[in-house]
């Protein structure tokens, strides 16, 4: 058990306020799957940047409906998996932390996210030195960021995001090569609660979520593989693949309200709804 883990467990909340969030979209524009890097990718299925758009468009109205704000970084021609925005960075209190990525096919998409930045108001932007794969292997929550390790980001970037950011990082480790990033197995629903499918998760790290979250949503494999647990949450509404109902089912039992969405065509190259969206938090008003 890492020293991070030693913070009180935390109890279900009773309330749900919903928070108005800042968020980042690229556009699936050039989206395409032209080579394999996870398994979800089959560079021989035919794919459809028409349909891709449309699917990515309809997560883009939902969360201004719901009152968030959206920015877009308009992608670059032969970055097909720039549409995945959460990969590229992750923020927090107005310090950003840009990827690292670890497969040559990605590499183009960090430079584009430092100068988004920065161009935006971040003072601190600073691409990692290690392995880091953005907010697919680091997910903040009230207390600390979950940082998951196995397939894409490298340990030794905990300890590089843990001084950059200034909060605790919690390590949890991925063993099933299906969820190869941290949020494809586990979604923060607001600042004390996370969902997580347990399987994904090596038997140590399966010990410290239990002790930190008892009283964690649990997905079942088959929400699981639909990437339900991609969602994205503003502590009162979550979006998440539409094919996920018993997930949404429990959700709903704890009080949140669910959205579902068709992210399907995404999905071939292994992303739904939270790899879409990258959240930017600022330690205050955020800059105009």
């Amino acid at each position: 058990m890492t020293i991070e883990s030693t913070l009180e467990p935390t109890l279900l909340a009773t309330g749900r306020r919903s928070r108005p969030r800042h968020y980042l979209l690229c556009p699936p524009v050039y989206f395409d799957v032209q080579y394999s890097i996870n398994p979800w990718m089959d560079p021989e299925k035919p794919t459809s940047q028409a349909l891709a758009l449309a699917q990515w468009e309809s997560l883009y109205d939902l969360l201004v409906s719901l009152g968030h704000q959206v920015d877009v970084l308009w992608p670059e021609p032969g970055l097909p998996d720039m549409v995945f925005a959460a990969n590229g960075a992750t923020v927090v209190d107005g310090r950003a932390l840009v990827a690292r990525f670890r497969h040559e096919q990605r590499d183009g998409e960090s430079r584009h996210y430092v100068s988004w930045l920065r161009a935006h108001g971040f003072e601190t932007v600073e691409q990692a030195t290690y392995v880091n794969e953005g907010e697919g292997d680091f997910l903040t929550t009230g207390r600390a960021v979950l940082a998951g390790s196995g397939f894409r980001s490298d340990p030794r970037a905990h300890a590089e995001t843990r001084e950059l950011l200034g909060r605790p990082v919690i390590g949890l480790q991925l063993v099933d090569p299906r969820f190869y990033h941290l949020d494809t197995a586990l979604a923060v629903l607001d600042d004390n609660e996370i969902a997580y499918y347990p399987e994904a998760f090596s038997d140590e790290s399966r010990e410290e979520l239990r002790e930190l979250f008892p009283d964690a949503v649990l997905a079942d494999e088959e929400d699981a593989n639909v990437f339900g647990l991609n969602a994205v949450s503003d502590g009162r509404n979550v979006i998440l693949p539409e094919a996920a109902t018993g997930l949404a089912a429990k959700l709903r039992e704890r009080g949140f309200v669910t959205h579902g969405l068709d992210l399907s065509e995404l999905l071939k190259a292994g992303g739904s709804v939270k790899c879409c969206t990258l959240e930017l938090r600022y330690p205050q008003d955020p800059p105009r």
